[in-house]
């Protein structure tokens, strides 16, 4: 497991939009875009309902997390990527998806509608972090 630095945690918590990749059964990419947040060192994601990520890595652990950070150096964005094993547990989702809205989307909003189904929480273990910018540097 990779150490995420204090740098990486304010980046994963900022409330910017991540890209998710994961592997189809054809090992072709999937990338989509999600709310992140951390629990203790590992990342997660909440999700209603059993999408084509989640299936991919039931099959295939390896997963990607790219997230734009916020400045600029040379004409590219600042960026943090990490590389990791992911899992998905069962149930959660409502409650990690309804603290994830007060960063997104503001303090006052509800979501997901009250009785939503358990879902499911995608977990993604660090264990390589790289990246551009201020604290993210990377060789």
């Amino acid at each position: 497991m990779a150490a995420l630095s204090d740098v990486a945690r304010e980046v994963l918590e900022s409330g910017h939009l991540a890209h998710l990749a994961t592997i189809n059964p054809d090992g072709s990419p999937q990338v989509t875009l999600v709310w992140i947040g951390l629990e203790g060192d590992e990342i997660v994601s909440g999700h209603l309902g059993d999408h084509l990520k989640l299936r991919n890595v039931r099959r295939d652990p390896r997963a990607v997390v790219s997230v734009e950070s916020g400045g600029r150096t040379n004409g590219l964005d600042h960026y943090l990527v990490i590389r990791g094993t992911a899992r998905v547990t069962e149930g959660g989702a409502p409650e990690l998806l309804q603290r994830l809205a007060h960063v997104y989307l503001g303090p006052d909003v509800t979501f997901p509608p009250p009785g939503a189904p358990g879902g499911y929480v995608l977990r993604i273990t660090p264990e390589r972090v790289s990246g551009v910018g201020p604290g993210v540097e990377t060789p």
